[in-house]
């Protein structure tokens, strides 16, 4: 079952993905272009893609609010079930596997704000929204070189270097956003079948630095050292720098180890299939380089 899907914060990590992987399945994808009229757009749409995301965590607390009422209100006037990509900061320390039965328990302003959000589209559902919810860890998209792993993580990987952002044996979830994305699509349009309000851990991965390591050495037949992420710069930086304030916000996620459980997903779409984690790795630009080189 295809149809017609907006997707906001088409230009993104994640909507970029998600309108590649909506048109490649049959459906007709519209790109919502910012300052127009959303509800307008999304008439006769059949989707929201909700993938608009501040960058730099710009002023979360004004701006997810006010994009979370536009997309319900489009939703109302359009009747389209609205898809979001969730994250896991609403979970805060709690104990893991992450799931739906999870109580979002935030520790940081982020998750309180995506907390909020996620309750605002929980309420929209009883005035008839219907919303789709599938959650992730952290982006991996070897296509951008804005990516964390790109461009943080990996980018020393031709010297040999791989950064380190908390302790190396902490294993942290992340979302391969080609397959992500294909989820979604899968998801859409089998929308009829779901809860008004459907909570859905996409499972990812859940690998540590050094399981990284590994992979990288494996793959480009080098030995890699690890560096740690200079905190401390970001300390200094943070009362006269945004962004370096938001990431220190985020610095427990570094050193909370934490996976998405995969039960949900395996009973909603048991024949999907995971590219393999040593060829997501491989496909990352600087492991290239260095097999390269």
């Amino acid at each position: 079952m295809t149809g017609t899907v907006l997707v906001l914060g088409a230009s993104g990590h994640f909507g970029s993905n998600a309108a590649q992987e909506f048109a490649a399945a049959g459906w007709q994808v519209r790109r919502w272009r910012r300052g127009t009229d959303m509800a307008a757009a999304a008439k006769g749409a059949d989707l929201i893609v909700n993938a608009l995301n501040p960058p730099n965590y710009h002023d979360w607390a004004r701006l997810i609010p006010a994009i979370t009422a536009d997309v319900i209100a489009a939703a109302k006037a359009s009747g389209a079930t609205v898809l979001v990509p969730g994250n896991v900061y609403v979970y805060g320390r709690e104990p893991g596997p992450w799931g739906p039965e999870t109580p979002q328990r935030p520790v940081a302003r982020k998750g309180r704000i995506r907390s909020e959000m996620e309750a605002a589209y929980r309420a929209a559902t009883g005035e008839g929204v219907r919303v789709i919810l599938l959650r992730g860890g952290d982006f991996i998209d070897p296509a951008s070189e804005k990516s964390f792993l790109n461009m943080l993580v990996l980018k020393g990987v031709p010297k040999g270097k791989i950064t380190a952002f908390g302790p190396p044996d902490v294993g942290r979830a992340y979302a391969y956003l080609p397959d992500m994305t294909r989820a979604a699509v899968a998801l859409a349009e089998r929308r009829a079948d779901l809860p008004a309000f459907a909570d859905i851990p996409f499972p990812g991965f859940a690998f540590s630095t050094l399981d990284l390591k590994r992979l990288v050495e494996a793959e480009t037949g080098r030995s890699m050292r690890l560096s740690r992420f200079p905190w401390w710069l970001m300390r200094l930086a943070s009362p006269f720098w945004e962004l370096a304030r938001e990431l220190m916000e985020m610095r427990y996620l570094y050193e909370t180890p934490h996976e998405l459980s995969g039960e949900t997903f395996a009973r909603l779409l048991p024949d999907f299939r995971h590219t393999p984690l040593e060829e997501v790795i491989a496909a990352h630009p600087p492991v290239q380089a260095a097999k390269r080189g």
